[in-house]
């Protein structure tokens, strides 16, 4: 932009100041909207102010104009890096204050929450819930390893990788004391690797299957009955109580039998919670003794 709006000379007429009515002739004047003025009167009460110094713009500077408004040349500069712009692409923003292109991308991008520098066209970036990083501002609160683009798990206003996540909220399970870092089960409010709690014998996995627990050990129905379970003195078969009939059992010196099984060897009366006889290793109700 170029003054236009007036023409500066040396006057060879005679003509007076239009305002201090000086002689003009074979001096330097300026003619603006149709008046002939002297220099002193033209800086004192025509010229442009500058948008930028607020000093006016002299017959002797160069002008640069843009939407009503008047910079020096020389004032025409980058507001942030100071740059001129004479010639130069520029943005007019607030405050009547210019910037160069490079300096309003870097104004308008988003900034980093790390660094709180701008994000600008090419750099690599994470973004999550409206917030975005620079990639290798983007780190672990517990470790402070960058996580760029790698998993992570939100805490609040935290983020944490995988490692430091597990070690710092994940449970560990009561058999390997790992973390369970997905899956696992729970137990008697004890939690387990799905791969943890399995038959003590068989290793076959126990989650969503009918077991049964002894001294910390756990057992399938299977293992429980031909390993663990107690052989009735009367049946010969296991006494498994809680899968199924024979819930109670019967214990004697160093022998157990099923609630049902314990009867009276000559009348076959149930004896379980009633007065009874052993003779010869055998069981009899009260009465049949006598008639032996």
């Amino acid at each position: 932009a170029g003054p236009g709006s007036y023409t500066v000379g040396t006057m060879s007429e005679r003509f007076d100041c239009h305002y201090c009515r000086d002689n003009l002739q074979g001096k330097k004047y300026v003619q603006k909207e149709g008046r002939h003025c002297c220099v002193k009167c033209f800086e004192k009460i025509c010229a442009n102010t500058c948008t930028e110094c607020k000093k006016p713009i002299g017959a002797d500077s160069k002008e640069l104009h843009f939407k009503n408004r008047y910079w020096h040349d020389n004032c025409f500069r980058c507001f942030k890096c100071y740059t001129s712009l004479v010639n130069e692409p520029f943005m007019l923003r607030e405050n009547n204050k210019v910037w160069c292109s490079n300096c309003t991308a870097k104004e308008d991008a988003p900034r980093c929450k790390g660094c709180f520098k701008p994000i600008i066209a090419g750099d690599q970036n994470v973004e999550y819930k409206k917030m975005v990083w620079h990639k290798d501002c983007f780190t672990c609160s517990q470790c402070k390893q960058v996580i760029g683009s790698g998993s992570f798990f939100p805490k609040g206003d935290d983020f944490y990788c995988v490692s430091c996540h597990e070690h710092k909220f994940a449970k560990s399970c009561a058999k390997c004391k790992n973390p369970i870092t997905s899956g696992g089960l729970t137990y008697q409010e004890q939690p387990y690797h799905s791969e943890c709690f399995i038959c003590s014998n068989c290793k076959k996995p126990l989650g969503g299957k009918r077991f049964t627990a002894v001294e910390e050990e756990f057992y399938c129905v299977e293992c429980y009955k031909e390993c663990v379970a107690k052989k009735c003195a009367g049946c010969k078969n296991p006494i498994t109580a809680g899968f199924g009939r024979g819930t109670s059992v019967v214990n004697y010196e160093d022998e157990s039998w099923h609630d049902y099984c314990f009867k009276c060897t000559k009348c076959a009366r149930g004896l379980a919670n009633k007065r009874f006889v052993c003779h010869n290793g055998k069981i009899y109700c009260a009465e049949c003794p006598k008639r032996l």
